[in-house]
């Protein structure tokens, strides 16, 4: 079942002095054992599980309607809730792409924008209206991006205005039924499945193991009969100005930061940095999608401002002098190689998928 929209913004939480990587809270330490709380809402677990059993049911005897956008599909995706840690994972693959000769368009929901139709993301384009992470993924490619809450709506309207793209990445859409696909690649974090319990009782938006063509996971190698490699994530050991100018980490050491993340995961982030050496004299982590209009900056002018790269795109109209550090994915090589195999049938076949 896809997930659900964005929830709306709830006041930040600000973390100082920073001592150490907090631990989980709410909902996601609940999912990580299965305590009593998990147990309560075990019951609720089983209603949901039914649901998507019977939608994915209605999908196979074809009551609900899967169309295909006429080139090869790539969805990435995840089954639980939250950051997996999919936008870095799409970046690499349609990077890899074009290294392969391939010309590869993306195609995403834009959870988080104000708006609601089918556009365009250009590397210029204000995030608020077309989503954090198809703005990210458009300016660290430049490959075509669309957005749309129909997948299939945002390929058909990507390939018109593109008519040469031959391969399309499809940004978190596992659970997005209505886009037939040919390829599915499932990311985990470094959680795994959690207490392998389904929504609400636990992280899982759908039953795992489940049927995919490979897992890329940053921890322990999920259950499951899919072929999986590891990735690792880490910090680029320098940060990004507004300009694009690089600074490097080193250099901020001795500085007074502050750190803030919009992401699922912001303690990962803060300890990150802490890895590269930085002092941080405070930090915040806030909801996903934050859009920072009623943010307040802290008030020492001296400080240095640091953010994820993917809350850059918004945090940069405001405050043009924050810091943004890229994140780095290393994927085991034998995924790339793994993924070229799969795809080589259709260099014979351009502009035509063999399940279309």
């Amino acid at each position: 079942m896809a997930a659900a929209g964005p929830q709306p913004p709830s006041p930040p939480t600000t973390v100082t002095p920073v001592t150490g990587s907090p631990p989980p809270t709410g909902m996601a330490r609940i999912w990580r054992t299965r305590g009593p709380v998990a147990w309560a809402l075990w019951p609720i677990s089983l209603i949901y599980g039914a649901l998507v059993a019977l939608r994915r049911e209605l999908y196979r005897l074809r009551w609900l309607r899967s169309e295909h956008a006429g080139v090869p599909v790539i969805v990435v995706g995840n089954v639980i809730a939250g950051g997996a840690g999919k936008t870095p994972v799409v970046i690499a693959l349609v990077r890899h792409l074009q290294a392969q000769g391939w010309q590869p368009g993306v195609i995403s929901r834009g959870y988080g924008r104000s708006t609601h139709d089918c556009r365009a993301v250009l590397p210029d384009s204000p995030a608020p209206e077309v989503g954090d992470e198809p703005t990210l993924i458009a300016r660290a490619t430049h490959a075509p991006v669309f957005v749309a809450p129909r997948r299939i709506a945002a390929a058909r309207a990507l390939r018109a205005a593109h008519p040469g793209t031959d391969v399309l990445v499809c940004d978190d859409g596992l659970q997005h039924l209505a886009l037939a696909r040919d390829l599915e690649i499932c990311v985990f974090n470094s959680d795994g499945v959690g207490n392998g319990f389904l929504l609400p009782a636990g992280p899982l938006r759908e039953p795992w193991p489940r049927p995919v063509d490979w897992v890329l996971h940053a921890g322990k190698p999920p259950a499951g009969r899919a072929p999986g490699f590891a990735m690792q994530r880490k910090l680029a050991p320098h940060a990004l100005r507004a300009d694009g100018q690089k600074i490097a980490l080193a250099s901020l050491q001795h500085q007074p930061v502050h750190a803030i993340a919009a992401v699922a995961r912001p303690e990962e982030f803060f300890a990150m940095l802490r890895a590269q050496g930085l002092q941080l004299a405070g930090s915040e982590a806030l909801p996903d999608h934050y859009d920072f209009n009623s943010w307040e900056r802290p008030s020492d002018k001296e400080i240095v401002l640091i953010c994820t790269e993917k809350d850059a795109v918004k945090l940069w109209l405001l405050h043009p002098d924050a810091l943004a550090v890229p994140l780095e994915l290393d994927i085991d090589p034998a995924f790339m190689k793994a993924l070229d195999r799969r795809l080589a049938p259709w260099r014979a076949t351009p502009l035509s998928s063999p399940s279309a």
